[in-house]
C-alpha cells in the first residue's frame, strides 16, 4: 500500500490528492480481516461465527471506530469536492490554523503556519466548520486591495474656481478638470445659477476632486491589473470620521511583495492629503490633549 502511494505521488494528478486517508483506511481494514483470521485459526472457531458475534458488537466497533470512520468519510467529501489539496493556504480561526497544508490524512490535516509553527486539524472538521481557502485567489488574477483611510469631516469643502485651476497643476488631473468644470459651467450657466454662493448649483469639492484622484492614480500603478474591479469608494460616515476605500486587485500575490505595494500605495494616498486640504482622522495624544488644557 505504502509503495502504491509513493508511485502515485510521481504522478502531477494525484501530487496534492489525500492519498493517505485512503491508504490508512485500506490498512485498517486489511489489519482487522488478518486479525480475525488469525484468531478463528488459532482457536479452531469458523469465520462465520466470528463474523456473526462482531455484528453483535457493531454498536461497540462504530463508537471505538467513529473517528476513523468520520475520517474517511471527510477524506472522501475533500476528495470529491476539491475543497483541499496539499500545499493549499488555508485559514482555519477555530484551530489557530494561517499556513499551507503539508499532509492530509485520516485522523487530521497537518498545517504549517506561517510562524513555523504546526497546527494538527481534525480531517472531519474541514467539512463540518468553516474554514478560508486561498487557492483561488492563487491562480486568480490578482490578489485583493480593500484597505480604507479616515478623513476628517470638517475638512471638506467646496472648491473656489481659482482653487480648481490650480489643481491642473496635478498632471493626472489635468484633463479631467477641464471636462468637469466644462461640463459644471454649462449646467450652471443653463440652469441661471448664482455662484455667488458656493453652495449654489453644481461644484466641485475637495474631497470628491481627490476621489478622483486616486482613481486615476490606481489606473496608471503598474502593479494594479486593470483587467479587474479597480475603484475608490467614499464608505458611511462613522464618529471617526469619512472612511475612504480603495478597492483594487495587485498583480503581485506573494504576501511579502503585495505588503511592500500595499504599503507604498497608502504612503503615497496619505501624502496626498495635504494638496487637497484635507485632514487625516487621528486620536488625539496625551500631548495633544496637554495643549488642549491650556
Amino acid at each position: 500500500m505504502r509503495t502504491i502511494k509513493d508511485y502515485l505521488r510521481e504522478f502531477s494528478s494525484f501530487k496534492d490528492k489525500p492519498l493517505e486517508s485512503y491508504i490508512q483506511i485500506f490498512m485498517v481494514v486489511l489489519w482487522m480481516v488478518g486479525i480475525i483470521v488469525s484468531f478463528s485459526i488459532l482457536t479452531g472457531k469458523s469465520l462465520l461465527g466470528l463474523f456473526t458475534v462482531l455484528g453483535a458488537f457493531s454498536a461497540v466497533l462504530l463508537l471505538i471506530f467513529k473517528d476513523t470512520i468520520l475520517g474517511f468519510v471527510a477524506s472522501i467529501q475533500i476528495s470529491i469536492n476539491d475543497t483541499v489539496r496539499l500545499n493549499d493556504w488555508i485559514t482555519m480561526e477555530k484551530f489557530g490554523a494561517d499556513g499551507n497544508v503539508i499532509a492530509i490524512n485520516l485522523a487530521s490535516v497537518i498545517v504549517k503556519n506561517f510562524d513555523n509553527t504546526v497546527t494538527s486539524i481534525p480531517t472531519y472538521s474541514l467539512i463540518s466548520d468553516s474554514f478560508k481557502n486561498w487557492r483561488a485567489m492563487s491562480n486568480s488574477g490578482g490578489r485583493r486591495i480593500k484597505r480604507s483611510i479616515l478623513i476628517k469631516g470638517n475638512s471638506v469643502r467646496f472648491l473656489a474656481d481659482e482653487e480648481v485651476q490650480t489643481y491642473k497643476n496635478i498632471t493626472v488631473l489635468k484633463d479631467y478638470i477641464e471636462s468637469v468644470t466644462e461640463e459644471i459651467s454649462t449646467f450652471n450657466v443653463a440652469h441661471n445659477i448664482d455662484k455667488t454662493l458656493l453652495i449654489n448649483g453644481r461644484n466641485l469639492t475637495n474631497l470628491g476632486l481627490f476621489r478622483k484622484y486616486i482613481d486615476l492614480y490606481l489606473q496608471q500603478h503598474p502593479d494594479i491589473n486593470q483587467n479587474l474591479l479597480v475603484m475608490t469608494r467614499q464608505l458611511d460616515p462613522t464618529p471617526n470620521g469619512i472612511p475612504l476605500e480603495i478597492y483594487a486587485f495587485s498583480k503581485i500575490k506573494v504576501w511579502e511583495h503585495y505588503e511592500r505595494i500595499i504599503s507604498d500605495i497608502f504612503d503615497h494616498i496619505l501624502a496626498s492629503t495635504t494638496y487637497f486640504d484635507l485632514e487625516i482622522f487621528e486620536n488625539p495624544s496625551s500631548k495633544d490633549i496637554a495643549k488642549l488644557q491650556k
